[in-house]
């Protein structure tokens, strides 16, 4: 059985948390199944709005799934998050991918 199909599992029983989500939307991320995993990463933002692992998460999944305007959002909502918590090195990492973001943006102005 994969990880995706034991936190599925998990999740239809019920233990749906958001370090559960962020589990899920990374193993859907690293099969490059990019819907799924932004949908549980959005739920696992949604569910704590204070985890910047998977603010970062959700930001990089949206940005390679094209989707930049959303992504620049994420990483904008979790550098301040990160920055809150004194995450220093996540806010850094989301301000290097918010960087790229935005000079691709930029280049097809």
């Amino acid at each position: 059985m994969s990880m995706i199909e034991n936190f599925e599992k998990m999740l239809a029983a019920g233990q749906d948390s958001a370090l559960l989500r962020y589990s899920l939307g990374n193993a859907y991320y690293k099969e490059g199944q990019l819907d799924p995993a932004i949908a549980h990463l959005a739920r696992a933002v949604e569910q704590d709005p204070g985890y910047s692992a998977a603010w970062k998460a959700y930001g990089k999944a949206l940005a390679d799934a094209a989707r930049l305007d959303e992504a620049v959002h994420a990483y904008r909502q979790g550098i301040a998050v990160a920055e809150k918590k004194g995450d220093i090195q996540a806010a850094k990492e989301m301000r290097v991918f918010l960087k790229r973001i935005e000079k691709v943006k930029f280049s097809e102005k």
